[in-house]
């Protein structure tokens, strides 16, 4: 999913510059004139990943605009521009709450180094605060990526079934993120901020069920070296998700039913039961109708369980919530790996969005983490989803390329008006097969140069081999500064 900008200039001239530089680089730009234009756009929803905002506007300045906007507890990263490098103007913006600022007019890197370190440090912060939250239990249904139908249906149900300390059970095909709404019930009852223990019932070894779930006591069998308090005592006051709870053993689903039922809990070798005060919350892959009837779950624990079911949808039947997740896995894994990927390209968009995701949520996920390690751009091309797309990444420049003939052998193997136009976009003959202008060749290979390297001048200086500034000035001569993001003499 594209990243949304929003420039805020009062000069025309330097909002189309800057829209063609944010357009070049895979970014939605959005126009605006003054600060009140956009505190009215954030007032109303629309989206915004980061502001690109002048200081100096007649009405409301941009110092005035970004106070207001912290004061409305706007946290998007804001940039400033300023047609002056003055310290006390910029120590005045940071102060305000500026992640960073740039003098106008500014070259293209600039501006597209600035704003990538400004959205990784916006990212960085929200995954900082997921953590915190998940970590304090106070995970809510408003951080559940997704807008679809059955995410809203999901949210509705789960926000209801959070005022109240009733069972319930979440039913889902695996990787859904059963896990994900149970903590979202958690973090949304009275009970946030307290313990949530997750036991995932189908990895526990047989033997050692009854253990882990209930606690012993030292000595109260051989290995028992010490005194454990078991999952329900670990939950006390908070919620316990026992995760795939068909896979209990029926001896077990028994004591579990006395659990549920007198509310507390018999370790192994202990002499009297300890009373526990938990939120049970089940989830399963399975249907429990059927394992019942097939004798492999009690039919009293299924109806002490399943009081307020909850349904988690397949991926495949909330396509539209497939780009959010995407780009939520991307800004994550980005960060984690230290790579510069910021967006999907439309086609690889809509192969996400066709394929079925058998694995569900998990499965998108890998597959992301596995293309951000493959990438080689700012985009992952549908080549960086092998095992979907049936592509392969192409070969580097050189491998099992033909040996480039030398020009008197292509002159000599060419038709005059079109030797020089095979393989090479820039043309050395004109179409009478005399040879073109120096500075005609010269300007065709620079605009080539901008174009394959998407207007970072630095490296097209470095693959033309010259300088900078001798760049900076051919691009002028040659009338291609609008295309290098410049502004022109």
């Amino acid at each position: 999913m594209s990243k949304t900008i929003v420039v805020v200039d009062d000069d025309p001239t330097q909002r189309r510059l800057i829209q063609a530089v944010l357009e070049r680089e895979g970014f939605t730009a959005t126009l605006l004139e003054g600060g009140d234009a956009l505190l009215a756009r954030l007032a109303s929803g629309s989206p915004c990943d980061l502001i690109l905002l002048d200081l100096v506007m007649p009405g409301r300045s941009g110092l005035e605009t970004l106070s207001e906007l912290r004061s409305r507890a706007h946290q998007q990263p804001v940039i400033v521009l300023t047609a002056s490098g003055g310290i006390d103007t910029v120590v005045q913006a940071m102060q305000a709450g500026a992640t960073d600022f740039f003098v106008k007019p500014a070259s293209p890197e600039r501006i597209t180094i600035s704003i990538h370190n400004a959205l990784s440090i916006g990212a960085l912060r929200s995954e900082v605060a997921q953590l915190r939250k998940r970590a304090e239990g106070r995970t809510t249904f408003g951080d559940l990526v997704g807008a679809s139908a059955a995410m809203v249906h999901v949210r509705r149900m789960g926000e209801r079934a959070a005022r109240s300390s009733i069972p319930v059970l979440i039913s889902g095909e695996s990787g859904v993120g059963k896990e994900v709404v149970a903590r979202a019930v958690h973090g949304s009852s009275d009970r946030a901020g307290r313990p949530f223990v997750a036991v995932n019932c189908g990895a526990i070894p047989e033997a050692l069920v009854e253990s882990i779930l209930f606690g012993h006591e030292k000595g109260s069998f051989t290995g028992a070296t010490d005194r454990h308090a078991g999952k329900f005592q670990e939950a006390h006051s908070g919620t316990l998700l026992l995760d795939e709870v068909s896979e209990l053993p029926l001896d077990v689903q028994v004591k579990l039913l006395r659990v549920l039922q007198e509310g507390e809990v018999d370790p192994v070798g202990a002499r009297r039961s300890v009373k526990v005060d938990v939120r049970i919350i089940s989830a399963t892959n399975r249907d429990l109708t059927r394992a019942v009837a097939e004798g492999t779950f009690r039919e009293d624990l299924f109806y002490r369980l399943n009081v307020f079911p909850i349904e988690a949808p397949p991926l495949r039947e909330r396509r539209e919530d497939i780009p959010e997740l995407a780009d939520s896995f991307i800004r994550r894994f980005s960060l984690e790996e230290g790579r510069p990927i910021t967006r999907l390209t439309p086609e690889t968009l809509s192969l996400l969005v066709n394929h079925d995701w058998p694995g569900n949520i998990r499965q998108l996920e890998n597959a992301i983490y596995r293309a951000i390690v493959l990438a080689d751009g700012p985009a992952l091309q549908p080549y960086d989803f092998p095992a979907i797309s049936g592509l392969s990444p192409p070969a580097p420049a050189g491998v099992g390329e033909k040996p480039q003939p030398t020009w008197e052998a292509a002159d000599a193997s060419l038709p005059a008006a079109s030797a020089g136009q095979g393989e090479s976009p820039v043309r050395i003959l004109d179409k009478d097969g005399h040879i073109r202008s120096l500075d005609a060749i010269e300007g065709d290979l620079i605009r080539l140069a901008i174009e394959r390297y998407e207007g970072h001048m630095s490296e097209v200086a470095r693959r033309l081999g010259i300088g900078r500034s001798t760049l900076y000035r051919k691009v002028r001569e040659n009338g291609l500064g609008e295309l290098a993001g410049l502004a022109e003499a």
